[in-house]
């Protein structure tokens, strides 16, 4: 048997997946988070520091490096537009700082790259603080991943206990099919019913049922095959019996009549094997053909028509004495194999010049009624004549007590229920076979 997929590695895999997922969205969202928080600082900075140079007067042109911070570049201008003051040594090249702006926020664009400025007036001076982008950039992205590192540090460890989980959280599955595995063939007993986590515990229930299923299907097989044996060791016997008899016969006389019994025993045998294949064929787990709409009423006549010579036989006046056009769904075999057992079986008990009816009914819903005017069985009895090799106890004609067992399994399997009730005029005995309702 080729094994399926592993709900551990498929669960692993989807946690895994997810998780990464999940890491990934936070560890964007932080960086993205993290970098607005850093330009908003650099925001703030920019501010201050010029706040802290609003209010100093630039008397000339001078250049210096004493307020380059982070890479900070200070420029005042005055009302005239002349450059009073930048940060950056005089040899640095001026086309490359960012040009004069309004006051505020700005972002300008330089050979050397944008900058970010902040502008503001100051007793006529106009104060200007920028930063080159990309070293905001740098920076702000160097802040944004040592907030993420933690996260990408974290994620094995997350890893690691989601698996331990999943291996923790699957073990009973484990301990199941152990404790399965570890049974032999013929041991049925049920698994303990409680210590099961609450996910597991129909997975066990479902496999007891299933186990006590088994169980009783097996001691009813071991049944069946027991009285089978025994039922047919005293026909077999006979036979040999009767063999034996035929070859001590001293005249044709003799040979002839141990012949005879002979041919009957073998009739006898061979009924009952095809009565015991007609009865496994219907035992659960058989393949079973797909049921089919099926007319009860045509099927009877074939089946009358069928034992007409056997009732004539012994004068019994045998009739489809009611046809209802009724239909239901199923084996079209099956319940020709039913209908037959039940009219072979009246005609086997009833008396030579007695009467055995066969009705097919549609309302109130269908049925197959076989009735007859013979002994009878008494009400007291009745109830175990559906089991197998069982038979009246006053039964006159020969038989093996199989009959009316396969009529109850055929009628299970189409879920009809067989009844018992008096026969014909209140004589006899009546076997009604009710379908469910289309």
């Amino acid at each position: 048997m080729n094994p399926g997929p592993s709900i551990r590695r498929t669960l692993t895999l989807w946690l895994a997946a997810g998780l990464a997922l999940a890491l990934v969205a936070a560890a964007v969202l932080t960086y993205l988070r993290a970098r607005d928080e850093a330009n908003a600082l650099f925001d703030f900075h920019l501010r201050q520091t010029a706040a802290s140079l609003t209010g100093l007067p630039i008397a000339g042109t001078g250049s210096g490096a004493g307020f380059g911070d982070e890479g900070l570049v200070v420029q005042i201008w005055d009302p005239a537009g002349v450059r009073l003051y930048r940060s950056q040594p005089a040899e640095h090249d001026e086309s490359r700082m960012p040009g004069r702006s309004n006051p505020g926020f700005a972002t300008i664009d330089t050979p050397s790259g944008r900058y970010r400025v902040f502008s503001v007036l100051a007793a006529g001076q106009l104060v200007q603080v920028g930063q080159p982008l990309a070293l905001r950039n740098e920076l702000a992205a160097r802040l944004a991943a040592s907030t993420v590192l933690p996260l990408a540090i974290i994620a094995p460890l997350i890893a690691l206990v989601v698996w331990l989980s999943l291996r923790r959280g699957l073990a009973p599955l484990a301990r199941v099919a152990n404790a399965v595995q570890k049974r032999a063939p013929g041991q049925l007993e049920p698994l303990a019913a409680s210590g099961w986590p609450t996910e597991v515990a129909p997975l066990v229930d479902a496999l007891n049922g299933l186990l006590g299923r088994l169980s009783r299907a097996l001691d009813a097989q071991r049944a069946f095959v027991a009285d089978a044996a025994h039922e047919l060791r005293s026909p077999l016997t006979a036979l040999g019996l009767q063999a034996q008899l035929a070859e001590r016969a001293g005249n044709d006389a003799d040979r002839a009549s141990a012949l005879a019994e002979m041919r009957g025993g073998l009739a006898r045998a061979t009924r009952m094997v095809e009565q015991l294949l007609a009865l496994a064929r219907e035992e659960p787990g058989v393949i079973e053909r797909p049921f089919a709409p099926v007319a009860l009423a045509p099927l009877a006549r074939a089946v009358v028509a069928t034992f007409a010579p056997q009732a004539a036989a012994k004068s019994i006046d045998l009739g489809l004495d009611r046809a209802d056009d009724a239909n239901v769904a199923g084996d079209a075999d099956a319940l020709a194999t039913l209908l037959a057992n039940l009219v072979d079986n009246a005609i086997r008990y009833t008396p030579e010049g007695g009467r055995v009816d066969v009705l097919v009914e549609a309302h109130p819903v269908p049925k197959l009624t076989v009735s007859d005017d013979g002994p009878g069985v008494p009400a007291s009895a009745r109830a175990r004549l559906f089991e197998r090799f069982v038979r009246g106890s006053d039964a006159a004609a020969p038989g093996s007590g199989l009959g009316l067992a396969i009529v109850q399994r055929i009628a299970m399997r189409h879920g009809a229920t067989a009844t018992l009730a008096d026969g014909i005029g209140g004589q006899g005995l009546a076997v009604v076979v009710a379908f469910p309702s289309a």
